[in-house]
């Protein structure tokens, strides 16, 4: 391919990524850019992840955090076309009232709206669904923050809520937070699971040997790892770089009740980026998951919210450098 044809190409995307909604924000020591979400013109556009939240870049000390991690066609509706540190919210596996809905009917993902359930004998994760209605969405931006709230009510499911997400870089520190409020409007109690799916893409550099995951408990991997990678008394840890369509992924063990168990950092130790993630609320699963690209402790929690209560909690972001 010759060098026009590798400008005009990357030009083309230049000119496709800056058509999406987006807001930049920093405080001085991080910079960081969020898309937005938007039912029409928005980068993501399926029914997995929550839209809110979804951050192409992160910088600190001249390394990067996140990134285009997947090498699959881009489509705004393909279930995985999403960077950064999103959630997915699950009821039992499934959308919120899925197991209630009839062929025809609507069942909630949260983060992204009333969905459309078709004639079908089990629910699809991986599957992008017709939506019904994305709510309404309203989206504050400040110089270092972001703050999203989406406004959802099915009246034919029972469900509704008030969602709202600040996406809070911290005064003076390299950190962010991303603090959650969800509220039940609906007539019906709202019971889930959400995980946080980081996609770290340290520095962009290839999944293997340099990626250590630090937990502060004694952790243990339930299902095979298949050679690249073991778990070793608090680390977690790869053994070969994975290659191609390698994959090497867990359910992880050895946490307790504690919030405090909630405390995962992954590093680069080629390039010394490091990351913090802790929560205020306590883990229920660690589902690990990673291939080449990129490196993937997602970290589950509990809610259940009776109508008219409101179930809060922060997630919180130190970013470092070792070296």
């Amino acid at each position: 391919m010759s060098r026009l044809a590798i400008a005009l190409i990357s030009l083309s995307a230049m000119s496709a990524a800056a058509d999406f909604p987006e807001a930049a924000i920093s405080n001085g020591q991080i910079r960081a850019r969020l898309y937005l979400p938007d039912a029409h013109a928005g980068y993501y556009r399926a029914t997995r992840f929550d839209w809110s939240g979804q951050m192409p870049s992160l910088e600190y000390k001249g390394h990067t955090y996140f990134g285009n991690w997947n090498p699959a066609p881009y489509s705004p509706t393909l279930h995985d076309a999403i960077m950064g540190p999103v959630e997915e919210f699950l009821t039992a596996g499934a959308g919120l009232g899925y197991a209630d809905a009839k062929p025809g009917g609507t069942f909630l993902k949260i983060g992204v709206g009333v969905i459309k359930k078709p004639e079908e004998p089990n629910f699809q994760q991986f599957k992008t669904y017709e939506i019904a209605d994305p709510g309404k969405w309203t989206v504050k931006k400040k110089s270092d923050s972001v703050e999203f709230t989406q406004i959802v009510d099915d009246p034919s499911s029972g469900y509704a809520y008030r969602y709202t997400k600040v996406v809070q870089l911290v005064k003076g520190r390299p950190a962010m937070v991303l603090a959650h409020s969800l509220k039940n409007t609906g007539r019906k109690t709202i019971e889930s699971d959400v995980y946080e799916h980081n996609f770290y893409m340290l520095d962009a550099q290839p999944t293997g040997p340099d990626v250590v995951i630090k937990f502060p408990f004694e952790v243990h991997a339930t299902q095979d790892l298949h050679g690249f990678a073991e778990t070793r008394g608090k680390e977690f840890v790869y053994l070969k770089e994975l290659t191609g369509r390698d994959s090497a992924q867990s359910n992880l063990t050895g946490y307790g009740a504690d919030p405090k168990d909630y405390d995962i950092s992954e590093e680069n130790t080629k390039t010394g980026a490091g990351v913090r993630q802790t929560c205020d609320r306590p883990l229920v699963r660690i589902n690990y998951w990673s291939i080449r690209t990129t490196a993937c402790p997602e970290a589950y929690i509990h809610m259940k919210i009776a109508p008219g209560e409101t179930f809060t909690w922060k997630i919180s972001y130190e970013f470092y450098v070792t070296k």
